[in-house]
């Protein structure tokens, strides 16, 4: 540093922050050994705050507005420095000025999934991401516990914690709404807000920082979206459903469907498994058929009515519901005993096969086979004459 340039630090007459990088939060005013005139003027922008810093201790703060440095206008700064009669040398202090406007453009996400308990899918990893919208609300706090002795800080050295924080307040957002995946995916903008509160009350008093808004995009793992969109394209020619992603009862009986296609395609699955993908692919097919008449107020083309009077039954294989299944499938199976449990419209409640009246033919007792004919005897021999 030349003379002049050292005497022009000592002998600021002008204190002025000009940026237009649209990311900066804080910026210390450079000078040489620190050292301000006796009436220099300092100039705060709007969006701006300046704060005056004496041997690490926060001093006097100044919002937007043009000011002289004089020792009426620096009461705190004068008290720490002892001034009792104002002074006429250069003084000594840091100057930082602080950005308070908003920075419109942090993008955030969470760099691990978020698992969710969902009363359809179980355990469900959950991915999120988003603008938000941050400023600096408490220049005092700010100051204190982010920028140190840095001399600039901007939005990005801040990022990381900042991503830590949503993340967190993400998580404990979603375990409060007990709400399952796809609620969640539906009700995006409104939980936004609620999202925005979670991580306000987390930054505010702990760094200074205030939070305007966030946006949130939910991200479902692909899995569960490619069997949505299975299951709602089954009936989305039918019925007009396409605009309707979230009915998860299509969705089950598409995956059921879907399920009871590949089991019967199996194999080893045994007769009873090749009955059960039959009956079940074709009493879901009925279902969602009837389903699709219903919405559009008729019988689809081509599809008769069910025959009057059919009784269907669910029966349970393996601790499992399964069905439902006509007379004639289950007695195509053969492999449903008087001790299986069956369910039909009008019981009370699961009983054994054997009791229920409609299926008591089913175990009626089998005739033994017939015994073998004897072979046809010879004609008795003619005698001789």
């Amino acid at each position: 540093m030349g003379l002049m340039d050292k005497l022009r630090g000592e002998l600021v007459d002008i204190i002025e922050w000009i940026d237009d990088s649209h990311s900066a939060l804080a910026w210390r005013f450079p000078r040489y050994n620190n050292e301000i005139k006796n009436g220099a003027k300092l100039i705060v922008r709007e969006g701006q705050e300046a704060v005056f810093v004496h041997t690490g201790k926060l001093a006097d703060r100044f919002g937007p507005g043009i000011y002289e440095l004089t020792t009426e206008n620096l009461p705190i700064m004068a008290t720490l420095q002892g001034w009792q009669h104002g002074f006429n040398s250069p003084f000594r202090s840091e100057v930082y000025f602080i950005n308070t406007r908003p920075v419109t453009d942090f993008r955030w996400g969470t760099a691990n999934p978020v698992t969710v308990r969902d009363p359809d899918f179980k355990m469900v990893q959950l991915r999120a991401n988003g603008l938000c919208i941050v400023r600096v609300v408490d220049p005092a706090i700010f100051l204190r516990e982010v920028i140190g002795t840095d001399s600039r800080v901007n939005i990005d050295e801040i990022g990381e914690l900042l991503r830590r924080v949503i993340t967190l307040a993400f998580s404990d957002m979603i375990m409060e709404t007990k709400l399952g995946v796809i609620d969640l995916q539906g009700k995006q903008v409104e939980l936004s807000d609620k999202l925005r509160s979670f991580v306000a009350e987390r930054v505010d008093d702990e760094y200074g920082l205030g939070i305007d808004s966030i946006t949130m995009n939910i991200s479902l793992p692909d899995e569960i979206t490619n069997a949505m969109t299975r299951g709602v394209a089954k009936g989305v020619e039918a019925s007009g459903w396409a605009n309707n992603v979230g009915d998860m009862q299509r969705y089950q009986q598409a995956t059921a469907a879907e399920a009871m296609v590949t089991a019967a395609g199996n194999p080893g699955g045994g007769a009873m498994g090749d009955m059960m993908a039959a009956g079940m692919g074709a009493a879901m097919g009925a279902q969602m058929a009837g389903q699709a008449a219903g919405s559009l107020g008729g019988q689809p083309a081509g599809s008769p009515p069910p025959l009057p009077g059919g009784k269907t039954f669910h029966i349970a294989v393996n601790n499992q519901q399964q069905g439902p299944f006509t007379i004639d499938q289950l007695r195509a199976s053969g492999q449903v005993t008087p001790q299986t449990l069956v369910w039909t419209a009008g019981m009370p409640a699961w009983a054994a096969a054997s009791s229920v009246p409609e299926l008591a033919p089913l175990f009626a007792a089998t005739p033994p086979p017939l015994p073998p004919t004897a072979p046809p005897q010879a004609p008795p021999a003619t005698p001789a004459e």
